[in-house]
């Protein structure tokens, strides 16, 4: 799912945009799991390791995040560092809401599973009924990019839910439930290049499942062995993680400058 995002320009709340969003390529797939799995193991090393809390910690990410929202919603382009760190952050507090909800509410990840899916769906409807396209090559204006981030939002905290339904709730392990996610990522990809599969809903369900994929890798790396894990613990995984992102996006920066 390998495409090319046009820099097309529209109107914004009285100003002239170009697509907020970057290029499809590989490398956007790489740092988008990444992020996912970042998300996974940062809100525990935060909520666990530094001893914030979940609470604490939800209050502290939300805060970050809001920031970004305002940085990202204030450029007029797509900024490599500005973008991402978005989603990062986006990734940890869609985290943390499902695990506020399971664990500090006992809401049952059935039930935040159904909830945030059809938050997603929702929110699916509204931006095709205003905007007639959920393309992301279309990201221009502040409404359509208002319909994109709740959508990634809602993405991130349905991914954190549907993966520990199946690694925990269901009892198949995190290493099981990353297979069962990256096969249904590889079908979708099989059949966007060789089926006719649209790429609006290829990406999208990519998107989607690239979240409970990377939830569930994350769960796997940093749990101990006794809980299915390797044990590698939240620090060095985030830690490891967080250098490549930043890595990536620093190329992306730079190729950005070049071009």
């Amino acid at each position: 799912m390998t495409t090319t995002t046009p820099q097309v320009e529209g109107r914004g709340l009285g100003r002239t945009v170009l697509n907020k969003v970057p290029e499809v390529t590989l490398l956007f797939w790489v740092v988008k799991v990444l992020s996912t799995t970042v998300g996974e193991t940062a809100a525990d090393f935060l909520a666990d390791n530094v001893g914030l809390g979940l609470s604490l910690t939800s209050l502290v990410m939300s805060v970050l995040l809001v920031a970004a929202l305002v940085g990202q919603l204030s450029r007029d382009r797509y900024v490599p560092g500005v973008y991402w760190l978005t989603v990062v952050l986006v990734s940890v507090v869609g985290t943390l809401v499902s695990d506020n909800l399971v664990d500090n509410l006992g809401v049952s990840l059935w039930t935040t599973t159904v909830v945030f899916g059809a938050a997603l769906a929702v929110t699916f409807v509204a931006w095709w009924r205003s905007e007639q396209t959920l393309s992301i090559h279309s990201i221009t204006t502040m409404r359509r990019e208002g319909f994109y981030w709740a959508a990634i939002l809602f993405t991130f905290a349905l991914g954190t839910s549907a993966g520990d339904l199946l690694s925990e709730r269901l009892a198949l392990g995190y290493a099981t439930a990353a297979v069962i996610f990256a096969a249904v990522i590889g079908l979708i990809g099989l059949a966007y290049w060789k089926g006719g599969l649209g790429a609006v809903l290829a990406f999208w369900s990519a998107y989607v499942l690239t979240r409970p994929f990377g939830a569930s890798m994350g769960d796997l790396l940093t749990a101990p062995g006794a809980d299915g894990g390797l044990g590698l613990g939240t620090n060095a995984t985030s830690g490891l993680f967080l250098v490549v992102i930043v890595a990536i996006v620093g190329w992306f920066s730079r190729q950005q400058a070049r071009s």
